[in-house]
């Protein structure tokens, strides 16, 4: 073979070697925006056109039901607890997976990415088997009158489990590329590990948890199987707003419902906004 034949690799990276044709670039620039309008745009204006259909006085009628302010409050709520649970989880096991060296550590990887492969509806009907009133604990939690299923704790336990990936999955990447190398000056130097994690580490991860709180905190507001299935959904109890939105739209009020739908609209705008801004920080810093 000749070698000096061959391209150099400066020749084959150039950009004006990579690039498609003119009429082939605008083919897929079409087809892109043909997709992301027909798919995403059209769909988010009708939910606000439905909402805004009967006018103001109607939609801000329908966020002021009583049963619709339980289901924002009892949202709101369980997304308060179960972000900080994992957060903490996914700190923790973030910290573990690429600082540490121990048995498991393969299964606890794989233990994380659980919920992505489980179907919600599939978790949620076995928390009802676990504790459920015909359950494996369930006997036992009706003779000390502790109620789980169709009750908030049931809500909460299964949000965590659908959520409980996001916070690790931002975390393991991040903190695996800057190594262990400070850390360990900084165990060398004298420093606890409590020192060593708010002086060392958490500096450099502070964006990557602001990242996974905001796509975690979407997911627990958003989420619908799991918690339909264990939820009962009782109005003004049990009804988070997927599920109150479903309601809503089965017995035909078709404005309330939209109504109520266009607030997930908005927090799924917000955060994307702030996931965006969040993960330029992010790569800025890693960039640094």
């Amino acid at each position: 073979m000749n070698i000096g034949t061959q391209p150099s690799q400066g020749t084959l990276m150039r950009p004006e070697n990579l690039t498609e044709p003119a009429p082939i670039r605008w083919l897929l620039i079409a087809l892109a925006i043909l997709f992301f309008g027909l798919f995403l745009l059209l769909p988010l204006a009708a939910v606000f056109v439905q909402a805004l259909e009967k006018g103001w006085s109607v939609y801000l009628a329908a966020l002021w039901e009583p049963d619709a302010l339980a289901a924002i409050r009892l949202t709101l709520t369980v997304a308060a607890i179960s972000v900080p649970l994992n957060l903490i989880f996914g700190i923790a096991a973030s910290w573990a997976i690429t600082k540490f060296d121990f048995p498991g550590k393969n299964l606890l990887i794989t233990l994380i990415d659980l919920p992505f492969s489980v179907s919600p509806v599939i978790s949620g009907l076995i928390y009802v088997l676990i504790f459920g009133l015909h359950g494996w604990l369930g006997p036992w939690l009706s003779a000390h009158g502790i109620k789980i299923i169709f009750a908030v704790p049931g809500i909460i336990i299964a949000t965590v489990f659908v959520t409980f990936p996001f916070v690790a999955r931002e975390l393991i990447p991040l903190m695996d590329v800057q190594g262990r190398d400070e850390e360990e000056a900084a165990a060398v130097l004298g420093a606890n590990g409590w020192q060593t994690f708010l002086r060392v580490t958490l500096p450099h991860i502070r964006w990557g948890i602001l990242y996974g709180i905001i796509i975690c905190n979407a997911r627990a507001m958003g989420e619908f199987g799991a918690v339909s299935v264990v939820s009962g959904r009782i109005r003004g109890l049990t009804n988070t707003i997927p599920l109150y939105v479903e309601i809503l739209y089965n017995e035909y009020h078709y404005a309330a419902a939209f109504a109520v739908a266009s607030l997930l609209v908005l927090l799924a705008l917000v955060t994307l906004v702030v996931k965006s801004l969040v993960g330029w920080r992010m790569k800025e810093q890693l960039h640094f």
